[in-house]
C-alpha cells in the first residue's frame, strides 16, 4: 500500500493506493496517526487507488472516523472504486462517512 499526503488550502489530502488488509492497516493506522497529530483539522481521504479493502482496512477507517469525531475534526472520503464502495455501502459506513465522488467535491463538501 501506498500512502501520500499533501495540503490544498487548509484541508490534509491522502492519497492511499493499493490494498488495505491485516497486513498493511497499520501502515495506514500509523499515518492517521500522525495526521490527527499533525494540528489540522480538515482531512480527505482520497481511496481513488485504493483497490481491495478487507474488515481489518473497514476497522483502520473507522477508527480514524471516531477519533476525527472525538476531537471535532471534520473528516471526508472521495473517489472509492466501484469494489470499495460496494464494502462502504454494505457495511454502512456510506451512511456514517462523508464519502464523495470526486475529490473537488469533498473539498469542496468541507467548506472551502
Amino acid at each position: 500500500m501506498d500512502i501520500i499526503t499533501s495540503l490544498q488550502n487548509d484541508i490534509s489530502v491522502t492519497r492511499v493506493s493499493g490494498r488495505m488488509d491485516a497486513t498493511t492497516v497499520g501502515q495506514f493506522s500509523d499515518e492517521c496517526q500522525k495526521l490527527l497529530e499533525s494540528g489540522m483539522s480538515k482531512f480527505v481521504i482520497d481511496l481513488g487507488g485504493l483497490e481491495y479493502i478487507s474488515s481489518a482496512g473497514l476497522r483502520g477507517i473507522l477508527t480514524l472516523g471516531k477519533a476525527c469525531k472525538a476531537k471535532g475534526f471534520v473528516l471526508a472520503f472521495c473517489s472509492l472504486q466501484s469494489m470499495v464502495v460496494d464494502i462502504f455501502k454494505i457495511s454502512g459506513f456510506t451512511s456514517i462517512l462523508k464519502v464523495y465522488p470526486t475529490l473537488e467535491e469533498a473539498i469542496e463538501g468541507l467548506g472551502v
